[in-house]
């Protein structure tokens, strides 16, 4: 299934270059955030009203079973890609979403949950791994902010639609089978334009670092030099990926607990899902500006900035009394995510080559998606030992302190800024 690379004569860089291809994308993404979507409003709900879970750590479970599998399918998604392309990468992803809508349908006890949200972790690992990697590729390095922005905000834009959709559906027919009925849809049709319309783009990133393979002057770097520098050593890199992390240990706990601290103070399920929807909508519309704006002032400020206006968000959520609030509260949280996520993809993709920025970018999405994880068990073990309003609190504060970890320790990475030498250019010299 991998398509030829086309010639070095039929590749152009640029977005309006590669206009049908990227939008094309934009709507595969979208079809992956949708998958994502159907579970943000119900799952919480279904697992203790229908699964009678009573603790809220063993409540969240659904999302360390994704969040880990979503983590290390991220590193695998990169080198991979690398390997064999990043079309059948995209296939294997869309392959893994079949058949997680209807293990939540019939799922007759809590592990078949958790065995659709480790498929689901695939499906997202893989698949919104490649449609990040497949748009800097078609897109070149100038517009590399406005490309993420766009991807970002058809993901979470689905996203945000089917989890207002999906409480809409579980208000009037209740929490399942009919909400899970727009899984089944998005991942027959993501399936079929991926095989169908999606074309390879490897060759666009080897045109980009110079029409070579990546196996000139980089023949020496390996994947354990990649993940290290990435981590640890790297500064803009390293920076980006406590703040990913950071980013989803929040998003991590609002899916997770928003729907039962709404619950708890007697919100509807419109209501609930309104709210959880609304977060994400504003994060999705707002990324497409955020995106563009980090091409023209840079990347820095906008990650650092985004950090502090969750926290300060997450503290009125906390505070706050009644659905007006609550919906500020969610707006700014959803501001604050689109000046920092697609800018952090941004900003990996300016320090990285693209000999290896696939396996980068895998790593950075390693640490990112582990935030899912933590903010899980984190948020659940406080809400379990002291509420939910703490749970939010701690969070907040976790994520102030993230704002000001990317102010001391990264650096402008936007191409036209000057930023120190990249150090791993000299890995493979």
């Amino acid at each position: 299934m991998t398509a030829a690379a086309p010639s070095p004569r039929a590749i152009a860089l640029g977005l309006r270059a590669n206009l049908a291809q990227f939008s094309l994308l934009v709507g595969v993404n979208a079809l992956v955030g949708g998958m994502l979507g159907q579970e943000r409003t119900v799952l919480p709900l279904l697992a203790t009203h229908v699964f009678h879970l009573a603790a809220v750590t063993a409540a969240l479970t659904f999302i360390v079973a994704f969040g880990v599998t979503k983590a290390l399918t991220n590193v695998a998604a990169g080198p991979l890609s690398d390997r064999f392309g990043r079309k059948p990468v995209l296939l294997a992803g869309w392959l893994a979403a079949l058949p997680v809508p209807l293990l939540l349908i019939w799922a007759p006890n809590w592990g078949w949950v958790i065995l659709a949200n480790v498929l689901l972790g695939i499906n997202q690992g893989l698949a919104w791994s490649m449609t990040v990697n497949m748009k800097i590729d078609l897109v070149g390095p100038l517009r590399r902010g406005l490309a993420m922005g766009l991807n970002e905000a058809a993901g979470y834009g689905a996203l945000a639609v089917t989890a207002y959709l999906t409480g809409f559906v579980a208000q009037h027919a209740g929490l399942r089978p009919q909400p899970f009925f727009l899984g089944v849809a998005y991942a027959s049709l993501g399936l079929g334009l991926s095989v169908f319309f999606v074309r390879e783009t490897r060759g666009h990133a080897r045109f980009e670092g110079g029409g070579t393979d990546g196996k000139i002057g980089y023949a020496r770097v390996t994947m354990r030099q990649i993940f290290i520098e990435t981590s640890l050593r790297e500064r803009a890199l390293s920076a980006s990926c406590a703040a990913g992390l950071t980013n989803n240990l929040n998003d991590g706990m609002a899916w997770g607990l928003f729907p039962l601290f709404f619950a708890q103070r007697g919100l509807s399920l419109v209501q609930i899902g309104s709210l959880v929807a609304l977060y994400p909508l504003v994060w999705a519309l707002g990324q497409v500006g955020t995106g563009a704006l980090s091409d023209r002032i840079g990347r820095k400020g906008l990650i650092a900035g985004g950090l502090a206006v969750q926290a300060v968000s997450l503290a009125v959520i906390a505070v706050g009394q009644g659905f007006a609030v609550w919906a500020i509260g969610a707006i700014g949280l959803g501001i604050g995510t689109a000046m920092a996520y697609p800018t952090l993809l941004a900003a990996v993709g300016d320090v990285a080559h693209p000999a290896w920025r696939a396996s980068a970018v895998g790593v950075y999405r390693l640490w990112r998606d582990a935030g899912f994880v933590a903010g899980a068990l984190l948020s659940g073990a406080v809400a379990d030992l002291f509420g939910l309003v703490a749970a939010i609190w701690v969070v907040a504060g976790i994520t102030a302190v993230g704002a000001a970890t990317v102010a001391v320790r990264m650096y402008e990475t936007h191409p036209r800024s000057r930023v120190p030498a990249n150090r791993m250019e000299s890995l493979g010299s």
